[in-house]
């Protein structure tokens, strides 16, 4: 029989992850596109948390705003791209 469990919520307050240096040794592209991926990821989620849960609505202005509003520099059409997948294939 399965017993269910009760999870109460940690009141000690939430604390960012501790960030640690990238790997040594590889080529600048893939420093490039890791920080590219992690700033979309970022404005995806300020996106969904916005209420954007559709590509089409994620137009380059929106994610633009995004970006200004939660203080990271505007990002390329690449990277709008990559957020549009993001909300896309995030369901």
């Amino acid at each position: 029989m399965a017993l269910a469990v009760i999870r109460t919520p940690s009141l000690e307050p939430w604390k960012p992850l501790q960030r640690k240096p990238l790997p040594a040794g590889r080529p600048r592209e893939w420093y490039v596109s890791h920080n590219r991926r992690l700033k979309a990821m970022r404005l995806a989620i300020a996106l969904l948390d916005a209420g954007v849960y559709v590509p089409s609505k994620a137009t380059n202005a929106t994610i633009r705003t995004t970006a200004e509003t939660i203080g990271i520099h505007p990002p390329s059409d690449t990277t709008c791209r990559m957020v549009r997948a993001l909300i896309r294939y995030g369901r």
